[in-house]
């Protein structure tokens, strides 16, 4: 199979949304099954891994949009693992905060926005994404909890990540039906699961042992 530069394709953007591994501040809902400290470090590993996937799909600029500051030492040490571009999140709503990440490109042909919360999302899914874009407005892949785990769009639009209620089961449907007010064509993905409830963990568990163990380091 030809390599992704090779085929002359226009390039899109990754922006990943992520949070600083401090204790106390990450996966806090986590925090009573790991403790404070065990949740800023299996954030720390999540956040390593979507830099990781996110370089090696290989499909334009990455930019890392930093909480609470693009300074904190391991966002500097994300450098380290290839270019890209640091950020610092704006105020505002999960809603904002993404198109903001959306606006701030310069990649004509689309951006994808993720967060750090699905250890499965792969290169070549990041791939797929982005060929959607060639010919849809916008394309998403949802979480089995109901909400999303990546979005991505040709162009910013406020309508999209307005009226939506974060952090609930509500989000994925409630973002269709936006996309739809807005006239534009999209496509969906099969939808993944991500690391944000403690019945999340045995998941993990089973397929990234070296997750927990350092969560429990």
């Amino acid at each position: 199979m030809p390599h992704w530069r090779t085929e002359q394709r226009p390039r899109v953007s990754v922006a990943i949304l992520a949070k600083a591994p401090l204790a106390g501040f990450a996966k806090t809902r986590l925090i009573p099954h790991l403790g404070a400290e065990g949740a800023a470090a299996l954030q720390r590993w999540l956040l390593q891994r979507t830099l990781t996937t996110a370089l090696t799909a290989d499909i334009g600029p990455v930019t890392l949009w930093c909480t609470p500051d693009a300074g904190h030492p391991d966002f500097a040490m994300c450098r380290t693992f290839g270019p890209l571009a640091l950020r610092q999140q704006p105020d505002g709503d999960l809603g904002k905060r993404m198109q903001a990440a959306i606006a701030g490109s310069d990649t004509l042909a689309g951006t994808l926005v993720v967060g750090t919360d699905c250890p499965v999302l792969a290169p070549g899914l990041l791939r797929q994404a982005a060929s959607v874009l060639a010919d849809h407005d916008a394309t998403v892949v949802p979480a089995e909890d109901g909400g999303y785990v990546l979005i991505g769009m040709r162009e910013a639009s406020a309508r999209v990540f307005t009226d939506v209620d974060w952090s609930t089961t509500r989000v994925m449907a409630q973002t269709r039906a936006r996309l739809a007010e807005t006239g534009w064509r999209w496509k969906e993905f099969e939808p993944l699961w991500d690391v944000d409830r403690s019945e999340d963990l045995e998941r993990l568990i089973e397929y990234f042992p070296s997750s927990m163990n350092k969560a429990k380091a």
